[in-house]
């Protein structure tokens, strides 16, 4: 290890090996788990906004695809509070950056409140 500090004259010099690459860094908290709503959920958090509204339509922009059926006609989907692991939900993704979603679907909008 301190071999280059007391390197002895009468040994012939060794090349160097190159250290191993430091491993990628880990993914932020929620990057993974946010599944492929990750882009939306990335969006969310770095808003210092405490209400961030968005349309359907921008959502799909951020997403890169279509939000599901039920998310234009129910209620109930944008209402999910807890992330479960086994399951990637869009609701992950707010529910990681610390906000809610209430939806008006009349309106075609959601409207994302940070979490105290």
């Amino acid at each position: 290890m301190w071999n280059w500090i007391r390197r002895d004259s009468t040994s012939p010099a060794t090349p160097s090996v190159p250290a191993a690459p430091d491993p990628p860094a880990a993914a932020p908290r929620g990057q993974l788990k946010a599944g492929p709503y990750r882009l939306l959920h990335e969006y969310l958090r770095k808003r210092y906004a405490d209400t961030v509204v968005l349309t359907f339509d921008q959502i799909e922009d951020l997403l890169g695809f279509t939000l599901p059926t039920e998310a234009r006609s129910d209620q109930g989907w944008w209402g999910r509070t807890t992330v479960i692991a086994t399951d990637a939900h869009c609701s992950d993704a707010w529910v990681l950056a610390n906000r809610t979603a209430r939806p008006n679907l009349q309106a075609r909008i959601v409207v994302f409140d940070r979490i105290a």
